[in-house]
């Protein structure tokens, strides 16, 4: 049997379940009150849309969803979103690799207050696997091909982290957590709106030792969003955010290095301005910047010491433009241009810089009542490899009632090279300066089922996606350099529920069905579990008092064995949690996580294996 009609035959049985799991649901939604409104999501258009009119696969995590289920990093954040399996090098603080719907680990693009926080030369993975949120942080994700509103990176899809306005009035809030492994973390936010000016301020310390010899992790984290309206047609504001860490690195569990620690700083920083001159046009511009150092130190003493810094430097123009003066239509145009620097002094020894300046243009069109459609392309120009052009059509189908919608949406995409592919120099490797980008194509095909009374959504999508041009490493010509000819195709079935059942309940639960193929050589891609999946219960249960339990379970998956260094296929594993708060006055709240509940002994990643059973405590001080 091929892996696409296996993959077919799972899309039936996930719409038989979705069916059976929305008819015995829309009983429960009899009791829910109809007292939300549609979430209004930025990520899948540029501009503000409902939901239930988007052609995307898309998911929205508020601020108050990350509070309830006690969730203070990205990496945990992306555990309850389907298609986005993520394994971190490690415990608390280490790298987290992001492969969604398939896509390889630099794939995937994070975009932090609305500028890019990686491309090809500046890595995520420190900051996903060691930064905190804050306490007014959303995030929203698009799966699929998505480099036509973002450019480079964004292959496999985009995941947005972005501070949210301060509103209502003025609120500060401390708080400190203690727990397992020598845990120790400190908080304090406020946020609030008075007249023209709205606030958010968020800042943290934390500390683990994490459970293995030289493997802690101290680091800190500061947010700030500030914002001003200058008239009912203008308003600017600026946003500030920092994470500074510093991570105890052994190594695998054969190596156990007792010296080699990591240390990264990254500041992200913008100034915004919203414009409304008339009922037909808006704009939003942005002009940020970037600058990380990320230091690797490792030494023996009295053998050797061996130091890598990496510093990255980016600047941001993205501006856009909306025009919603046609009936049924809304056309939003813009240009985002950057300059970026990389100092590397490790393989490789870089030493370059990049600009690049991108043109896009989008069409939201409704022609008729039931029907919502998008069409955009852009044209992105690069000085190092040349230039690539992109493009991106959805459909969305909304019955008369609003409560069932079918969605399709098919785009191209690509993934500049890096320096080091392009320039880099080392004994037995030279870069290859004629390298192109590489390449994708994707669509997908679902349907979701809108619960009455808001009380909640069943989803079912079908995915597929193909991958050419990719770059290899070919070290068997000297010196090495590196070639545009790996294929490979990522195909599955993603199932999400998110519902308020009876009794104050409230249920999200995720499945993944995925066959990554390396078309190049016909082996499977590694780190891509076949299945994997989640599940989150929580209930409100008055006085105060709320729990709450999670399970996240991964599949078996091939990877590259770390004594070896031969392909071996990890095992599966399942990995609980619980949580409970009460709020006993209206200034003082406890909260309590046990995490690994089972203490269920894993590696996300071959040889790093993640922390065992762990409680923790937390004491919140409203001022």
């Amino acid at each position: 049997m091929t892996h696409t009609s296996q993959a077919a035959r799972i899309a039936v049985r996930c719409l038989a379940a979705l069916a059976a799991a929305a008819s015995a649901a829309r009983a429960y939604s009899q009791a829910v009150a109809d007292s939300q409104l549609d979430p209004l999501l930025v990520v899948a258009t540029r501009t503000p849309a409902d939901v239930r009119t988007i052609g995307s696969a898309v998911d929205q995590i508020s601020a108050a969803d990350l509070a309830r289920e006690q969730i203070t990093t990205p990496a945990a954040a992306l555990g309850a979103v389907p298609g986005a399996p993520a394994f971190a090098n490690g415990a608390m603080g280490s790298d987290i690799s992001l492969f969604m719907r398939g896509s390889d680990s630099d794939q995937t693009l994070f975009l932090v207050d609305g500028i890019r926080l990686n491309d090809a030369n500046t890595d995520y993975a420190v900051f996903l696997g060691g930064a905190r949120l804050g306490a007014t942080d959303s995030i929203e994700i698009a799966r699929g091909p998505q480099s036509t509103l973002y450019g480079s990176e964004a292959v496999g899809g985009v995941v947005s982290i972005e501070v949210q306005r301060g509103s209502g009035d003025p609120s500060a809030d401390v708080a400190v957590e203690a727990g397992s492994f020598d845990t120790v973390v400190g908080t304090a936010d406020t946020q609030g709106a008075r007249g023209p000016w709205a606030w958010s301020f968020s800042a943290s310390g934390s500390h683990t030792a994490n459970d293995r010899p030289n493997n802690a992790f101290d680091s800190g984290d500061v947010v700030v969003r500030l914002d001003r309206d200058l008239s009912a047609a203008v308003s600017v504001g600026a946003t500030l955010r920092g994470f500074d860490g510093r991570f105890g690195d052994p190594g695998d569990i054969y190596t156990n290095d007792p010296y080699a620690y990591e240390t990264e700083s990254n500041w992200l920083g913008t100034v915004f301005a919203d414009l409304k001159p008339s009922p037909e046009w808006s704009a939003h511009v942005i002009l940020g910047g970037q600058d990380r150092r990320y230091v690797s130190f490792d030494e023996s003493p009295g053998v050797f010491e061996e130091t890598t810094i990496v510093r990255n430097r980016r600047g941001v123009l993205d501006a856009q433009a909306t025009y919603g003066g046609l009936e049924g239509q809304r056309i939003t145009a813009g240009i985002t241009a950057e300059a970026e620097t990389t100092w590397d002094d490790g393989f490789g020894d870089i030493d370059q810089r990049q600009t690049f300046i991108a043109a896009f243009a989008e069409d939201e069109w409704h022609p008729i009542p039931s029907v919502y459609l998008t069409g955009g392309m852009r044209y992105d120009d690069f000085d190092t490899f040349g230039s690539s052009v992109t493009g991106r059509a959805t459909g969305a189908w909304l019955s008369a009632d609003r409560s069932i919608k079918l969605r399709a949406s098919y785009g191209t995409g690509f993934n500049a090279p890096s320096f080091l592919d392009l320039y880099g120099v080392a004994t037995g490797y030279v870069g290859n300066p004629d390298l192109k980008p590489e390449k994708s194509r994707g669509g997908d095909a679902g349907i979701d089922w809108y619960l009455p009374r808001h009380a909640g959504t069943l989803s079912a999508t079908w995915f597929r996606n193909d991958f050419s041009d990719l770059i290899e490493y070919n070290f068997n010509v000297y010196p090495g350099t590196t070639v545009n000819v790996d294929r490979a195709r990522t195909e599955g079935v993603e199932l999400e529920a998110k519902l308020r059942l009876l009794a104050g309940f409230e249920l999200h639960a995720d499945y993944t069905y995925l066959e990554a193929d390396d078309l190049t050589d016909g082996t499977e891609l590694l780190r891509r579990p076949r299945n994997s999946g989640g599940a989150d219960l929580w209930r409100d249960f008055g006085g105060g008092w709320s729990a709450g339990a999670g399970v996240q379970v991964v599949g078996v998956r091939e990877d590259v064995d770390a004594q070896t260094f031969l392909d071996v296929t990890d095992p599966g594993y399942p990995v609980a949690r619980i949580y409970a708060a009460w709020r006993a006055s209206r200034r003082l709240t406890l909260k309590a996580r046990v995490e690994n509940l089972l203490d269920r002994k894993y590696q996300p990643v071959n040889g790093y294996p993640a922390l065992g059973f762990g409680a923790f405590g937390e004491v919140e001080w409203r001022l």
